[in-house]
């Protein structure tokens, strides 16, 4: 585990599990606002993923220069953000071969 966040690959990747799930969680919570009437839950998850939503696209244009990514990769690692599971897809497709 170590070893994965010294390199802004592992960074990213790390990143990316943590941006795909506060993605799915704010889905949920989204539910809580508008059906329960319960806004707070939404408000802070939603501000956790702005973060982890920023820090991902700095880390796939860190990565895609590092590792001198073509643009369609770079693109497609930067769209899998707006997906959900894109994340976890874009690891397994493009994170974990890009070693």
């Amino acid at each position: 585990m170590q070893q994965l966040i010294k390199t802004s690959l592992g960074q990213l990747r790390i990143v990316g599990f943590l941006e795909g799930c506060s993605f799915l969680l704010l889905g949920l919570t989204m539910i809580l606002k508008y059906k329960y009437m319960m806004p707070q839950p939404n408000y802070v998850v939603g501000m956790f993923h702005g973060v982890l939503f920023i820090a991902y696209v700095f880390l796939v244009l860190k990565v895609a220069f590092t590792k001198k990514w073509s643009i369609l990769v770079t693109l497609l690692a930067l769209a899998a953000s707006l997906i959900p599971f894109g994340t976890f897809y874009a690891d397994n497709k493009i994170f974990s071969k890009a070693d």
